[in-house]
């Protein structure tokens, strides 16, 4: 039978429900830092022979990065060298890599949520339950498993992501190539906030492998009698006046 809904910010007191907390925060900077980003790569082009009449050719790009569609573009109504720089794209696709981390920090975020309204609202439930602690402990040690997958991936495709935008799109470009036009690498976007979003995956891997052992001290495999034993050892407190 499930008890009625009753708020007991107890369990935000233990670590239990402190760590959930801090896992719903670092997942929020996981994914809004990869996916909300948009950048540009630039290049200088002169045609001969005017050396000196430098134009700037741009590619956009951002999440989820493919940046094969990311086509080059030249100065609004300006003909740079006589070529058609729009039939030219960045080289790679790692959206594979940026949607897994971003949907699966999202599906982190939401889990986070449900997990604290069990916590905070339904505090009798969870600890007179034996599955809902157990399939919490599961979730935990799957969750800390994707963290260290999905961060990984992440983090070789933003290495392949700079190496694509940088200045060797000056050696892919054919026209450069074919000496059409003389080029020069300009700039390119920073990727800091990229970067933190590699550095925030980890930070919830962390989060979530540490909290599997207040998890897992919830949990009738620490203690058998988790049902009917007071819970001074684990993670929440009974509710006051029982």
């Amino acid at each position: 039978r499930m008890s009625g809904f009753q708020i007991n910010l107890n369990p935000l007191k233990e670590p239990l429900g402190f760590i959930k907390v801090l896992e719903w925060l670092a997942s929020i900077f996981a994914f809004a830092t990869c996916g909300g980003f948009k950048g540009q790569t630039e290049i200088q082009a002169s045609c001969p022979p005017k050396l000196n009449e430098n134009k700037t050719i741009t590619a956009v790009f951002g999440y989820p990065f493919r940046l094969n569609e990311a086509s080059f573009q030249p100065p609004p109504g300006v003909n740079v060298c006589d070529v058609n720089w729009k039939s030219f794209v960045l080289v790679g696709d790692y959206s594979s890599s940026a949607q897994f981390y971003v949907t699966f920090a999202v599906f982190v975020f939401l889990y986070c949520i449900a997990a604290l309204l069990l916590y905070v609202g339904y505090t009798n439930l969870y600890l007179d339950s034996r599955k809902l602690p157990m399939i919490d402990f599961v979730v935990t040690l799957v969750a800390t498993f994707l963290w260290l997958v999905s961060t990984s991936a992440w983090a070789k495709a933003l290495t392949d992501i700079k190496i694509a935008t940088g200045h060797n799109i000056v050696q892919e470009l054919l026209p450069c190539q074919k000496k059409e036009a003389l080029c020069y690498f300009s700039s390119v976007t920073s990727m800091g906030s990229l970067n933190v979003s590699v550095i925030f995956g980890f930070l919830n891997m962390i989060l979530w492998g540490g909290n599997a052992w207040f998890v897992y001290k919830e949990t009738s495999l620490h203690s058998p009698s988790n049902t009917s034993a007071p819970h001074s050892q684990g993670g929440i407190p009974p509710p006051a006046g029982i």
